[in-house]
């Protein structure tokens, strides 16, 4: 990172810090859209099997990842300060938090993996299906969480093309581990959706191990000696990570949340629904990547101008995230529009599944409208650190507005199980014109300084 005079410089440099980001992020989502696209190759079952299983960790995931991204702002600041000294205990006291985490993911999982699948209305082939592939893929949850951490630590340093190499390097080991384990190549016996999971969890263990060597042997990274001199766990520590990190997790578990929410009250539908339901929003999601690409950008450059009390500078990035919001909700609705066919087709070959699919691709051109909106804004509070009124607009609008909205129109009128994506756009909307008024609140209250 480094400080800018004009608008210029401050678009090149945010243009550099995000490019990098996107790319990193759509492929990672890539990840489970290969899991998902190539589950469907096998059987309608293994697709609906890991839709499931993605409905059930996704929002989890996400949710949990929100105490790592905590990294990303703290450590901003303190560069931005010119505190190096702070940063490296940080990022262990962070390691340490992210491995507690996990390992108590890990147990909860055991313990409710079976009661949440025996509740939903299921075929016992798809319920074994999305069981399994929780269990594989879980294996893998200690070195993802290391790694979420590392990379909001490499992120902060606005050093974004190292993530993105990193992940560059994964995927396509990911697609060859999908390609051995679900259809059981090389001698290894054919695992079906659930292999998608065992290709997963192998894919975070080799993130994990690349990030720990680039951090210890390239700099500038390496100057911070971040695995030397390991200083104990402080629960201090973690609580200032926790202060930022639970609303920063919370808020995306609510968001995301909600989308598992809706496919757990559309399993009273026939699995056809069920399956084109997610392929719609796997695709929408893929999409949603860009604008979430620019929160995080936004969370960077933010976080290091306000570090810096540079504080006329931190506004002008936040006005540059609202504009590019505006951007890519038009392109996302475009792509979605002109593609809608051919996307549809990518995930099953069953035409009644691919006419379903196609139907729910239009809803999602709104839905998409709404959160390239909301994704960025909500990026920029995070520079600030202001992320408690974030948490209570996630919670008021998708859980308060959103599925109550939905659950309406999909059990009492025509719309049924289309209602629910209706329901999802007019949460996503209320939250939006929320988080617009709060940022432009905060940037008036930054004026006076």
């Amino acid at each position: 990172m480094q400080e800018t005079n004009t608008l210029k410089e401050k678009l090149k440099l945010f243009s550099i810090i995000l490019i990098p980001i996107l790319i990193t992020q759509v492929s990672m989502y890539l990840m489970n859209f290969f899991d998902t696209v190539m589950s469907g190759r096998v059987s309608a079952q293994d697709l609906a099997g890991v839709a499931i299983g993605s409905s059930l960790w996704v929002p989890v995931f996400t949710g949990v990842n929100g105490i790592m991204l905590a990294i990303t702002p703290i450590i901003g600041q303190l560069i931005g300060a010119n505190k190096n000294k702070e940063v490296p205990k940080k990022v262990q006291q962070g390691i340490y938090l992210a491995i507690t985490i996990a390992i108590f993911i890990f147990l909860a999982g055991a313990l409710a993996l079976k009661p949440i699948l025996n509740f939903m209305d299921l075929e016992d082939s798809v319920r074994h299906i999305a069981a399994f592939y929780l269990i594989t893929l879980i294996t893998g949850i200690i070195p993802l969480f290391i790694f979420n951490t590392l990379r909001s630590f490499i992120d902060a340093m606005g050093q974004t093309r190292i993530s993105m190499m990193i992940i560059l390097i994964t995927l396509p080991l990911n697609v060859l581990f999908n390609y051995i384990f679900i259809f059981g190549k090389f001698g290894v016996p054919a695992l079906g959706g659930i292999g998608s999971g065992v290709a997963t969890s192998v894919t975070y263990w080799v993130s994990c191990i690349i990030a720990l060597a680039v951090i210890h042997k390239i700099n500038p990274f390496r100057r911070f000696h971040v695995f030397s001199n390991w200083v104990k766990p402080s629960l201090k520590a973690w609580l200032e990570q926790l202060k930022i990190g639970i609303p920063i997790g919370l808020a995306i578990f609510f968001e995301t949340s909600i989308f598992s929410a809706v496919t757990l009250f559309m399993s009273v539908y026939n699995t056809n629904t069920i399956a084109a339901h997610q392929a719609a929003m796997n695709f929408a999601t893929l999409l949603y990547m860009i604008p979430l690409s620019v929160g995080m950008a936004l969370t960077i450059a933010i976080a290091f101008e306000i570090g810096a009390k540079r504080y006329k500078d931190a506004r002008t990035y936040g006005y540059i995230g609202i504009s590019g919001g505006i951007f890519i909700a038009v392109f996302a609705g475009l792509i979605l529009y002109l593609f809608s066919g051919s996307v549809a087709s990518l995930y099953n070959s069953n035409p009644n599944v691919i006419a379903l699919t196609k139907q729910f691709i239009y809803f999602a051109i709104f839905y998409q409208l709404a959160d390239a909106f909301g994704a960025p804004i909500q990026g920029a509070l995070r520079g600030y650190k202001d992320v408690n009124v974030t948490l209570i607009v996630a919670l008021v609008s998708y859980w308060g507005i959103g599925l109550p909205t939905g659950w309406l129109l999909a059990n009492f009128t025509a719309l049924e199980p289309f209602g629910y994506w209706v329901g999802l756009i007019t949460g996503l909307t209320c939250g939006a014109v929320a988080l617009i008024i709060r940022l432009l609140s905060l940037h008036k209250k930054y004026r006076t300084r």
